[in-house]
């Protein structure tokens, strides 16, 4: 006999909660949402550019309505509205019950990430992940939804992604790079804080501090032999029923020392014995890094709690014990089962009592089950959850997910049903939703259906499940979970400087940037094709048995695809300004390295930013030819800027050591130059 889908899962209690959520779209998020009664799920497909109707009760698909590129998140009103953000379009979709076609499209901002309707319906909010006119902040609009006109629009931060609506008017949005939170004042439309001091609540423990006094974002590794973390790749947000938490889809990248297998001689302080990066948890000083709290993976999934002013709730990665194991769900995503990661979390939803957290993982292929209210410590064993693993023939088990349900590939959205009885998972890389339930306390994936066909090439289909994958053990290994999109995020890149051996090294973007035309790579360019750089990568780095020649050009189909990041200032910055920029550019002689269609000349220089101290610095043997200069191709969006991401902007970078010619012959040009090279830049 089936069960309510949570309520009988496990053998613990909760509290009763209400059932009244500030607004819409708690049990439901990211590409999938359902109808009020049950009835219906509206799947956005971003490769097909529509979206899937399916009747919720037989799985069947009804509709598949047109809209426009690459739409990705889906609201589900009560009045039953259906709105779809087209992020490449820069609009938003309305659907009407019962239509196959859009009603209309409304014009917002670059690359609308999220949305939210206000409890009464009559206001529709938008986050958009820059403005048309500065690609250095994003904003959220707020709509009437009678009309669909725009009421206001505020900046809200560099490059906002999730949102939630809170009690008394308020709203939590998410800084998708800076890991961090928004608060804003949605009567007075106005930002009422913009740090909140999560790297700092974070890592008390390893900064020695006990209040927030220290800088939440540390660019250039000061902190490189200590288990500090930075929270990256906020993908979504959603609020208790109750209004008082909001809990946010992240992932944790450590700032500890990567070390991996050296080819060759032997380097002073290098311990060539050392297995790949995410094959162990020591954590040690100096030593082999592993992910934060017990993750194997050094990018490590994790659910960060919010309170109602934005205050962080979260566990000291260094100890990752808390005070209270009732008052949150955990903080970290540790799989209940050997070989199965949880990698990429991408959407919330909360089961109908609020008592659970669905969360799905786009990089391990599965859906983890949380509770609300128990945060077990990795590190401690969960006698309760062990009970009941044991019950189930997973002994051993010490995770902090609670149930773990392979689903198709790449989820990127998830809704429970109003009444508990089921939830259902969409597969963007198989165009699929799978159904799950409960049967004797046990959820399964009872059926995984398929709505459509792929549209893109086969190379890049299966490219794409390659460069995603943290459950592929050609690619890397399962018991640890990472992928290469845990670094390179949506194909672009985490804004984390990753402390290395070599040095201090950010994640470069791969979007938009010809990759194939700029070899050698890596920041020290000693790999010269893409077939030594994947082979050293996934093998020495990521615990993979290996790519093939054939994977290679699978996984460079892929990114070959990757569009650029969306930039409005490409057709709105004035001719002359460009003009003006370009001739800068010129005389500051920026073009000898950066050339061509790339944007580089794929050679090496040192421009004056090597790092010469600290615990993390750029170590002579591994840079004596300089680094490899990249490619500006979508550089507005590709912020902090360097190898070691000192530069937060590129009037910061350019303004800095002006005087010293080391790059390019800066000391020349006037504020003004400076200021129309900047804006040429931005356009590239």
């Amino acid at each position: 006999m089936k069960t309510r889908l949570l309520a009988a899962a496990f053998a613990l209690s909760f509290a009763a909660c209400s059932n009244t959520p500030v607004g819409n779209g708690n049990t439901a998020s990211g590409s999938i949402a359902i109808t009020k009664d049950d009835a219906l799920l509206y799947a956005a497909d971003a490769d097909r550019n529509s979206v899937f109707v399916v009747d919720a009760k037989s799985d069947t698909k009804l509709a598949e309505i047109k809209v426009g590129r690459q739409p990705e998140k889906v609201l589900v009103t009560a009045s039953d509205v259906i709105y779809v953000t087209n992020r490449l379009d820069r609009s938003v979709s309305v659907i009407r019950r019962g239509d196959t076609v859009e009603a209309t499209r409304i014009n917002v901002g670059v690359e609308p990430v999220s949305l939210a309707i206000s409890a009464d319906d009559k206001t529709l909010y938008v986050v958009n992940a820059t403005s048309l006119d500065d690609t250095e902040f994003g904003t959220l609009m707020a709509f009437d939804t009678k009309t669909q006109t725009l009421q206001w629009e505020l900046a809200v931060g560099h490059e906002p992604r999730g949102l939630a609506l809170l009690a008394d008017n308020k709203a939590l949005i998410s800084l998708y790079k800076d890991g961090d939170v928004v608060l804003v004042d949605l009567a007075k439309q106005k930002v009422l804080s913009a740090n909140n001091g999560l790297f700092t609540q974070l890592n008390r423990s390893a900064l020695g501090l006990e209040n927030n006094d220290t800088p939440d974002r540390d660019f250039g590794g000061k902190f490189g032999n200590v288990s500090t973390a930075h929270a990256v790749g906020m993908e979504a947000l959603i609020g208790n029923f109750e209004g008082t938490q909001v809990f946010g889809a992240s992932l944790l990248s450590s700032d500890q020392t990567l070390q991996t297998k050296v080819v060759g001689t032997p380097v002073e302080g290098v311990d060539d014995s050392l297995p790949p990066i995410t094959g162990s948890n020591n954590g040690s000083s100096g030593g082999y890094a592993g992910g934060n709290c017990g993750a194997a993976a050094v990018a490590s999934p994790a659910i960060l709690t919010f309170d109602t002013l934005a205050q962080p709730l979260v566990d000291d990665v260094a100890s990752c014990l808390g005070q209270s194991a009732t008052d949150r769900p955990p903080m970290m995503l540790t799989s209940n089962i050997p070989g199965m990661p949880v990698q990429g979390p991408s959407a919330l939803a909360l089961d109908p009592t609020g008592a659970f957290l669905f969360i799905a993982n786009r990089e391990s292929n599965n859906v983890a089950i949380v509770p609300t209210a128990t945060r077990a410590s990795p590190n401690q064993a969960d006698a309760t959850f062990n009970a009941q693993a044991g019950a189930l023939g997973k002994s051993n088990a010490i995770g902090t997910v609670k149930n773990l349900v392979n689903v198709g590939a790449g989820p990127t959205g998830v809704a429970v049903s109003h009444d508990g009885q089921k939830a259902w998972v969409y597969n963007a890389f198989d165009h699929s939703i799978s159904r799950l339930e409960s049967e004797a306390g046990q959820i399964n994936n009872v059926a995984t259906t398929q709505l459509g066909e792929d549209v893109l090439p086969t190379q890049v289909v299966v490219g794409r499940k390659l460069f995603f994958s943290a459950t592929d053990a050609r690619m890397n290994n399962p018991g640890t979970g990472i992928a290469c999109a845990s670094c390179h995020l949506e194909g672009r890149e985490d804004g984390h400087v990753w402390n290395t051996v070599e040095g201090p090294r950010q994640t470069p973007s791969l979007a938009g940037r010809m990759t194939e035309k700029t070899a050698p790579f890596h920041w020290n360019g000693e790999f010269p094709d893409l077939m030594a750089f994947m082979s050293h990568t996934v093998t020495n780095r990521m615990g993979g048995a290996g790519v093939t020649p054939v994977m290679e050009k699978q996984i460079a189909s892929f990114i070959g695809t990757i569009p650029a990041a969306d930039n409005g200032l490409k057709e709105r910055t004035p001719v002359d300004t460009l003009a003006r920029g370009k001739a800068a550019f010129e005389k500051a002689q920026c073009d000898s390295c950066h050339a061509g269609e790339t944007m580089t000349d794929n050679k090496f220089a040192d421009v004056g930013t090597m790092v010469t101290t600290g615990m993390v610095f750029d170590r002579p043997e591994f840079n004596s030819k300089g680094l490899n200069t990249p490619s500006l191709l979508g550089i507005a969006r590709s912020g902090p800027y360097l190898h070691d991401g000192s530069a937060t902007t590129l009037r910061a970078r350019i303004m800095s050591n002006k005087a010293g010619d080391l790059h390019g012959k800066t000391a020349q040009l006037s504020d003004a130059e400076v200021t129309d090279l900047v804006s040429y830049l931005k356009t590239l």
